[in-house]
């Protein structure tokens, strides 16, 4: 199987290159180590005797962000050696800005074809290979299996399009799962899935998102400051937006206006998903004839300010503690996935989003039994629900109480999932 999907890796990879490349200009910062993408990374001693070198491949910034708890601990072990990779540019730079203290290392993912991957694992020199979520490289895994070096899938979990295509292709997906010495599903339905595909040895032991979310908050000075900052009165009422997707601004513009007619002081705080969609955000703030500030031309806005646009990376969870009510993005139509529920539930902030939360079912199904959340199914039901908790103080608090207790009920993946990363580094 290797050897055909090296045959087709080069003309795919030149037909997808145009696209590749253009969405890799427009987000920017690729530049930065991008040889690194060709395998040629730092080459690495072995590991003294007595240690052991993980490779974690996590994705972008959820999945990194998802570690931060484990790689603390992980690095108090003296035997562990840490190296982390990533593929985007966005994740990169929240790697070396926050986790590299970890790490004894951390580079880029280099492209999955047998020449880079092979330069890659000759430089980095792991005892066990380690994959975030839906990472499934046949190169990279190939290399592994070839060294006799254990992979494992951890926090694994499948969105609704991953399950269709692979169940489309059982045999393919037997023989790419079954390259994992072990697989920790983030939730039940995942670990159902993932059996469903026909792999084996898997567990469930929780979702890492759960301990990482609540791990670094700001003290009542500080949300004090920040709001000043963001030019937010210290009485306004905070409407946030996390990680939106398009047409979801036009929502909470439309939202935000029904709530200030009706006498209360409210302000929007927009993070969007990707930075680069400033453009488009700012000419829809425009049109909107609100005042407005934009994060990436000036940190700090002048009092009065309206709506401002948060077009950083890795900033969310410091701006998701001064909202009193937020929107979860990419849930409403004509986008679908979902981004995650999580930190707001964490923190204690009362949430609401669209039905397209596909790849948080589970999770959105508990929060909702358990009365944590609140879900709609249009955009014009998205404004009425906002505008109706903006003036309920008494349902926000209830979300907000509820939403805690169900994240306290969910951690601990952390702890578990080190015990299987111990098990397979040092086995007797």
């Amino acid at each position: 199987m290797i050897w055909i999907y090296r045959l087709f890796f080069v003309p795919v990879f030149l037909i997808l290159l145009p696209y590749y490349a253009a969405r890799m200009l427009r987000r920017g910062g690729y530049s930065k180590d991008f040889l690194h993408r060709f395998g040629l990374h730092k080459n690495l001693p072995f590991p003294a005797e007595g240690k052991k070198r993980i490779w974690i491949q996590a994705v972008s910034v959820g999945e990194i962000e998802a570690l931060g708890a484990m790689l603390k601990k992980l690095s108090e072990d003296p035997r562990i050696q840490i190296v982390i990779t990533t593929t985007t540019s966005t994740g990169y730079k929240i790697l070396r800005e926050k986790y590299a203290g970890y790490c004894e290392y951390v580079g880029i993912f280099p492209f999955d074809f047998m020449p880079f991957s092979t330069a890659a694992w000759n430089r980095i020199k792991p005892n066990l290979c380690v994959s975030m979520e839906g990472e499934l490289w046949p190169e990279h895994l190939h290399q592994a299996s070839s060294r006799g070096i254990p992979a494992l899938l951890i926090n694994a979990r499948l969105s609704d399009k991953s399950f269709s295509r692979y169940k489309k292709f059982p045999s393919i997906a037997k023989r790419l799962f079954g390259k994992f010495a072990k697989i920790s599903a983030s939730s039940e339905p995942n670990f159902s899935r993932i059996k469903a595909l026909g792999a084996e040895n898997v567990v469930c032991s929780g979702n890492l998102k759960f301990d990482s979310a609540i791990s670094e908050t700001i003290s009542e000075n500080e949300r004090n400051s920040l709001k000043k900052e963001i030019g937010f009165d210290g009485g306004s009422f905070v409407l946030l937006g996390s990680s939106t997707w398009g047409g979801e601004e036009e929502m909470l513009l439309k939202a935000l206006k029904k709530i200030r007619s009706k006498g209360k002081d409210c302000r929007l705080l927009l993070v969007p998903r990707h930075a680069e969609r400033r453009g488009e955000i700012k000419e829809i703030l425009s049109e909107s004839g609100l005042p407005y500030c934009v994060r990436s031309e000036s940190k700090s806005a002048p009092s009065g300010t309206m709506v401002y646009l948060a077009d950083t990376t890795g900033e969310l969870r410091m701006f998701t503690q001064i909202a009193d009510l937020a929107f979860v993005g990419k849930s409403l139509p004509p986008n679908d996935g979902g981004q995650t529920p999580i930190e707001c539930a964490a923190l204690g902030k009362p949430m609401v989003y669209g039905n397209r939360m596909t790849n948080f079912r589970a999770a959105c199904s508990t929060l909702e039994s358990e009365r944590a959340s609140v879900k709609v199914n249009s955009h014009d039901e998205a404004v009425e629900k906002l505008c109706e908790l903006a003036f309920d103080e008494n349902s926000r608090n209830r979300l907000s109480e509820n939403a805690k207790k169900w994240h306290s009920a969910n951690v601990g993946a952390t702890d578990r999932t080190i015990e299987i990363i111990t098990a397979s580094l040092f086995k007797k």
